[in-house]
């Protein structure tokens, strides 16, 4: 009988994820930080390849320590802690979840935007401290609400065009910041995240964070957002520079903000937590049943095609050409 390839996965997985990928794979460690310490010297030379996430990521340290190694697959669309350059050095392939999951990111986008900008969370927690006792207009500042606002798209990839499908409702403008402009779309186009900030009342990181785009909204983009802005992050945390963003609540450079996303997750700061005016989420915009029933499809799909010497399915952008010649990546 034939050995089943040998997978190390890299992220607290669901029952369900886990018995999709064992169908056809040998799950032989668990590693929810990469850290080598937490694999046991005798697996590590089995490995053939890894089920992660990009917020957890993968080191050049960390591939070398598995000579087998010869595919790295994203649960998700980010993967912006992998070293794509070791990747490439050591003939590795790396995958992500591409748009798998971007319709109910996109809803929690929404979700967390409303929450924000209509004081959701802090009218929910006034009510359980017992504090509406009489009727106060205006109780948590003037409310502008959606309905002619301008929302700005920061990266109008899968997630950000299914948002702006579902923004479009509350009658809103749309703009939006691309890498490049798109020509399947009729909305104002603005070069930079500056120019953005500068036009939108609402701005959403929907982007794919990678080491080009790290704390590109910034304490000087919070400032172009203006004290009536806010801001909503459902991309990766370290898009935004979190000292900056705290600062910016603190001290009312912007109204309000939202994020379901982290730089280091699970969060264990102390900054954010204080904040009346921020909405947390414990990054699950991708948490729902439909997202996970395509994103373990994604990487079995992956998976399979890998080891059956095929090109992948949803390799990232930068090591398309590797993917066309899948010959000789096993090991």
């Amino acid at each position: 009988m034939k050995q089943r390839p040998a997978i190390l996965t890299g992220y607290h997985f669901t029952k369900v994820a886990l018995a999709t990928f064992s169908e056809g794979y040998e799950i032989v460690g668990h590693m929810d930080r990469p850290d080598l310490a937490l694999v046991p010297a005798a697996v590590a030379p089995q490995v053939q390849a890894i089920v992660t996430t990009g917020s957890v990521g993968a080191s050049d340290a960390l591939m070398a320590a598995f000579p087998r190694l010869s595919l790295i697959c994203c649960y998700g669309t980010g993967y912006e802690r992998i070293d794509l350059a070791a990747a490439r050095r050591r003939n590795i392939m790396i995958t992500h979840g591409a748009d798998a999951n971007a319709p109910d990111v996109a809803e929690m986008a929404v979700a967390i935007l409303l929450a924000s900008t209509r004081r959701v969370v802090r009218a929910d927690k006034m009510i359980r401290r017992g504090d509406w006792t009489k009727r106060i207009p205006n109780r948590f500042g003037a409310i502008a609400g959606l309905t002619g606002g301008k929302v700005g798209i920061l990266g109008l990839g899968a997630i950000g065009l299914e948002f702006a499908k579902r923004i479009k409702g509350f009658d809103v403008e749309i703009g939006y910041c691309n890498r490049n402009k798109r020509s399947d779309v009729d909305y104002p186009y603005f070069a930079n995240v500056m120019e953005l900030a500068h036009w939108a009342d609402y701005l959403i990181v929907c982007l794919r964070s990678d080491a080009s785009n790290k704390h590109i909204v910034n304490a000087e983009v919070l400032k172009a957002l203006g004290p009536r802005g806010h801001l909503v992050n459902i991309s990766r945390g370290w898009a935004v520079d979190e000292a900056a963003l705290a600062d910016a609540l603190r001290h009312g450079v912007i109204e309000g903000a939202a994020l379901d996303v982290f730089d280091e997750e699970p969060y264990e700061g102390t900054e954010l937590l204080p904040l009346d005016n921020l909405v947390m989420t414990p990054h699950f915009g991708g948490g729902t049943e439909h997202a996970q029933r395509r994103m373990n499809a994604l990487v079995r799909r992956n998976l399979d095609a890998h080891f059956a010497g095929l090109p992948v399915i949803s390799p990232v952008p930068e090591l398309r050409d590797m993917a066309a010649h899948p010959e000789g990546r096993l090991r």
